[in-house]
């Protein structure tokens, strides 16, 4: 990338999170499955090392969550990627509470050994616990809303809104919804930047602009026609350093401020926020490696 987000500036590991990290390991015992939602459009970057640590033994099913915001064909890619691996994994929109029928079949196919067993053991029919966890804004509380077919937990479009663990209950199925949780330090600028993109990291603590122009490169990169689309962009601007891009974005659009200068602010902010939105159409900032 042309700029790079400053690295301690998004070291964003506050207390809760540590304490989170100490609950999800104290209350492995108390649940049956792991539900890891990953963020559809940066599943590698969304799929936290720490959880991984903290729910090991258990059996795992990652749902790529937010899937009608990426790259359809990428996800398959992704989907696939998992499964070779060995690994439970399924594509789903929680907003659109789409996929919920296929979760409850796959974490029974998960489950098969242990149901059985309760079957034999005369305790057929006995709820299964399932922890829900992942990074912060992936969707756990949307997610759960849409698996129980009401609003039970507290959901946002921002990280942080979940603040402590919190038993749900469905059919035959006990949630536990678990805040969502960073690491304590981030393996490489690309990593960081994409959780920053998502907004997995509260904006409050981020140079908006430095994360605008890092978003402006990733997307000249990947998806340089989508982006010449959405801003009027001539071959010329996307020639242009990321600074003076994210200027001519802000010139298409209007964002003048007294005197002609851009209000490279504004633009920011505007491109950030239509990124999220899909305003884009559907993009994946990664891709698997290939096997």
């Amino acid at each position: 990338m042309s700029e790079n987000i400053n690295h301690r500036q998004i070291q964003w590991f506050p207390g809760h999170m540590a304490r989170t990290l100490r609950l999800i390991s104290e209350n492995r015992k108390n649940v049956d499955v792991v539900l890891q939602l990953l963020d559809a459009r940066i599943p590698r970057s969304s799929l936290n090392p720490e959880l991984e640590k903290a729910t090991q033994g258990k059996p795992h099913l990652y749902l790529l969550n937010k899937a009608d915001l990426a790259d359809e064909a990428v996800t398959a890619l992704w989907k696939a990627y998992f499964k070779a691996k060995g690994d439970g994994c399924l594509v789903l929109s929680s907003k659109q509470r789409t996929g919920m029928q296929e979760v409850k079949a796959a974490i029974s196919a998960e489950l098969s050994a242990l149901l059985e067993k309760r079957a034999q053991r005369g305790m057929a029919g006995a709820r299964t616990r399932a922890m829900v966890v992942g990074i912060p804004n992936v969707g756990k509380s949307t997610f759960i809303n849409s698996f129980t077919g009401s609003a039970r937990a507290r959901a946002a479009d921002k990280p942080g809104v979940t603040r402590g663990k919190q038993w749900v209950s469905a059919g035959e199925y006990d949630l536990l919804d678990m805040p969502g949780v960073l690491w304590k330090k981030f393996e490489s600028d690309e990593v960081a930047a994409n959780l920053a993109f998502i907004g997995a990291i509260r904006d409050e603590i981020l140079d908006i602009e430095t994360l605008a122009m890092n978003l402006l490169a990733q997307l000249r990169r990947m998806y340089p026609q989508r982006l010449a689309e959405r801003y009027r962009l001539e071959e010329d601007d996307m020639a242009l350093d990321a600074y003076d891009l994210l200027c001519a974005v802000g010139r298409k659009r209007g964002m003048l401020m007294s005197g002609g200068a851009v209000n490279t602010e504004r633009a920011a902010i505007m491109l950030v926020d239509e990124f999220r939105a899909s305003r884009l159409g559907r993009i994946s900032l990664e891709r698997p490696e290939k096997a």
